[in-house]
């Protein structure tokens, strides 16, 4: 498995202090997010989620814990929309240049406005993905916030 992606190319150009960690990643599994928590041993509160949504039709990223749910209400309003809903899996990929379960809010093709959870500040570490399937990053959470220029808003 390589490990230079885009996002750990980003990381670095940014300054950001991280370490990766690679896991086995399953396809056939249900949630990703979980599946990465439970192969690295982490709580799934640690172990965050990129979501490319769309709010009023512009793409938009959503960060957060792998075990809980984005409220398409809360999205929409933390950008200032009527409506939001999760973009197709293709279109995830062809704006990102990642593959599904391996989108980085790092080191996108195309950088859109993205959200963190407030939730994941309440943590010293947390788990992004890395850039590929069965890669992760730990880094503090106020380094993923300052390295996507992310707000932070309750939006499960």
């Amino acid at each position: 498995m390589a490990k230079t992606t885009p996002a750990t190319l980003a990381l670095g150009k940014a300054g950001v202090a991280f370490t990766l960690h690679t896991y086995d990643y399953d396809p056939a599994a249900g949630r990703v997010g979980l599946q990465a928590a439970e192969s690295l041993g982490a709580d799934p509160a640690l172990v965050l989620k990129t979501l490319m949504a769309q709010v009023d039709g512009k793409p938009v990223c959503a960060v957060l814990a792998s075990d809980q749910e984005v409220s398409m209400k809360k999205l929409a309003a933390v950008f200032g929309g009527k409506t939001a809903a999760m973009m197709k899996p293709a279109d995830a990929e062809r704006l990102t240049g990642y593959r599904v379960g391996g989108v980085s809010p790092f080191g996108q093709k195309r950088a859109v406005p993205t959200v963190v959870d407030e939730a994941a500040l309440g943590h010293d570490r947390v788990f992004v993905n890395g850039g590929q399937r069965g890669l992760q990053a730990q880094l503090a959470p106020s380094d993923l916030i300052a390295a996507t220029g992310a707000k932070v808003a309750s939006i499960t």
